[in-house]
């Protein structure tokens, strides 16, 4: 980064870590290691939209296994004072309070605002945004509701474990019937925010489909950050006033 320059701000979603098997697992950790040493030469921020994990939920008294490595290398982000901002995605059950207090880490929910170097984000995972797909607004409302959450938490943790993980496999394979109204509903909401106030970008995960798109007026633009699970490695940055989708 040049003198008198902004740091860049990077962005990420829908890495699944825990989907796959061990061996394609440690890949994955050893990719993100990579992306997170550019983060600390370059970045001030690092904007996690979803589906971070297959399955999370955080449990009182323990932090589900298998997620260590992942977790020692965000800690390591904020302790070179990198910021870190975590969306819920449909499957991030419930992120309690950990991220926040043990790691220094900002969880939200929803869409969520964002003023930059002169530039404004929304930003969001993307489940739940705009008409249609009753089936998993209700699916949604069921898994994050905190009576269902307080009880999930007083279950043997080997139980609730096993429990997220069909409910994971539940989401993944939940699909509207109409698959191309599922990949621009996303896009068609981000027209219609367009219409409604100004912003620059519209950041997105959650339909695993990446890229850019002008909207109409040609000053705002929607971003969908697509996914890792399929071999591919994006990210998006914004750098001196551009938003670019990078793979690794």
């Amino acid at each position: 980064m040049k003198k008198g320059e902004m740091p860049a701000i990077f962005f990420i979603s829908d890495l699944h870590i825990g989907l796959h098997d061990e061996k394609i697992e440690q890949l994955k950790m050893d990719n993100i290691e990579r992306l997170f040493a550019i983060i600390k030469a370059e970045g001030r921020s690092l904007y996690m939209l979803g589906d971070i994990f297959d399955y999370w939920m955080e449990f009182r008294h323990l932090i589900p296994k298998g997620f260590t490595r992942f977790l020692c290398l965000l800690s390591d982000l904020v302790r070179h004072n990198i910021e870190i901002v975590y969306v819920a995605g449909n499957h991030d059950f419930n992120l309690g309070r950990y991220f926040d207090d043990e790691l220094g880490i900002k969880t939200l929910y929803g869409t969520n605002e964002l003023l930059y170097d002169g530039h404004k984000f929304i930003f969001a995972h993307g489940d739940g945004l705009g008409p249609g797909d009753i089936g998993y607004k209700l699916f949604a409302r069921l898994v994050r509701n905190r009576f269902n959450l307080s009880l999930l938490s007083g279950f043997h943790p080997d139980l609730a474990i096993s429990l997220m993980k069909m409910l994971s496999q539940l989401s993944r394979r939940h699909k509207p019937a109409d698959r191309v109204f599922a990949i621009d509903r996303l896009l068609n909401f981000a027209e219609s925010l367009a219409a409604e106030k100004e912003f620059d970008y519209f950041v997105c995960g959650h339909n695993h489909v990446k890229g850019i798109r002008e909207l109409p007026g040609g000053t705002s633009r929607y971003v969908n950050l697509g996914t890792w699970i399929n071999g591919s490695l994006p990210y998006g940055v914004f750098h001196n006033g551009v938003f670019q989708l990078k793979e690794l």
